[in-house]
């Protein structure tokens, strides 16, 4: 459906967002990718930076073979680097990262210490440009962000509610937390783009509870809407019962099992999309190969919950599941900030 050809206006999008990292003339500039990363990115990415008048240049790395069982998707932990020292030294010497390896940065190994050098690390999603295009960055969404970043950060409880029949608790007080708009001029921190949303890493033994993924609710790992619904029990944590049939909860109970590691049913994050421009139903309008799934993620008033690894927690497993739930009720301490799946205008 869409021609990977250069466009200039998916140039001027790159531009847009790396000014918003704060790139200038003469910057020095890294580009990182692997051998199976999406080249028109790669392109666009060295094409804005050169217009922005940085210096740029490339690190390629082999895409590693997949050491798992089952294939890995959307798990924001890059393996491509695979520790190599000379390859960490240089991006932590960069002033500017574009991170266009697979699955990101986010929470690769390496990643500590290149944000402690100082570098500004942007993962550009794995998504056709297209999608880049329309989800450009917002000061007015950077704002919202930000201020339910702050709430979030301050909470002692989160409940989510449906009536599908979910009823979870998450005890919120200690939990790390991240607010993402689509870029970041602070040296030593990472950010991906697109953005839109707030997400937390809550600490071991605090959530609990029923989540019922309902019809239309979004598995990205398996970029699928769901067809029939699947709930999940939560004890302290950990995913104790995956009920419900037909394909949805039968591949999911089996990808679960697969990794052989009681980690992979453990909760990674919770949070909620901001992005009022990203589109639920934009899941439909890609093919599987343009489409990574980060838009979904940023859909306004769904209820983000992940599966796997929760660093803060003291948890890592590469199995992973980042679900978008609709629908739902979500309320921080006594705030409601979702209602049926909408966001409330409680964050200016």
């Amino acid at each position: 459906m869409l021609s990977d050809r250069i466009e200039g206006k998916w140039i001027d999008a790159f531009c847009e967002t790396f000014a918003k990292c704060g790139v200038k003339e003469g910057d020095s500039a890294v580009i990182l990718s692997e051998t199976q990363s999406r080249q028109l990115n790669v392109h666009l990415a060295e094409l804005a930076l050169l217009r922005l008048g940085s210096r740029p240049f490339h690190i390629v790395l082999p895409t590693p073979r997949n050491a798992y069982p089952v294939p890995i998707r959307s798990t924001g932990a890059s393996v491509a680097i695979g520790g190599l020292a000379p390859v960490v030294s240089a991006l932590g010497q960069a002033v500017f990262v574009a991170d266009c390896t697979l699955e990101g940065l986010m929470h690769a190994p390496e990643t500590p210490q290149i944000l402690k050098a100082g570098a500004r690390v942007l993962y550009i999603s794995n998504e056709h440009p297209e999608a880049l295009e329309r989800l450009r960055p917002d000061d007015q969404l950077a704002a919202r962000v930000r201020a339910a970043a702050k709430m979030m950060r301050a909470a002692k409880r989160m409940t989510v509610t449906s009536a599908a029949g979910t009823d979870m608790a998450i005890d919120m007080t200690g939990a790390s937390t991240a607010g993402v708009w689509g870029w970041t001029d602070k040296p030593g921190t990472l950010t991906h783009w697109p953005g839109g949303m707030v997400v937390s890493f809550p600490k071991g033994g605090t959530v609990n509870g029923t989540l019922v993924l309902d019809r239309g609710d979004v598995n990205l790992t398996f970029k699928r809407y769901l067809e029939a619904p699947v709930t999940l029990t939560l004890e302290s944590d950990y995913v104790t019962r995956v009920e419900g049939s037909g394909a949805d909860a039968e591949m999911m109970r089996a990808y679960l099992a697969a990794w052989g590691d009681r980690e992979a049913y453990a909760v990674s994050h919770v949070g909620f999309g901001m992005n009022q421009q990203a589109r639920y139903e934009s899941l439909a309008m890609y093919d599987q190969r343009d489409f990574n799934g980060t838009e979904l993620r940023a859909v306004a008033g769904n209820f983000l919950f992940s599966t796997g690894a929760n660093e803060f927690a003291g948890r890592y497993t590469a199995g992973h599941f980042d679900i978008p739930v609709m629908r739902t009720t979500i309320t921080v301490d006594n705030t409601v900030v979702v209602r049926d799946g909408v966001l409330q205008d409680v964050f200016g």
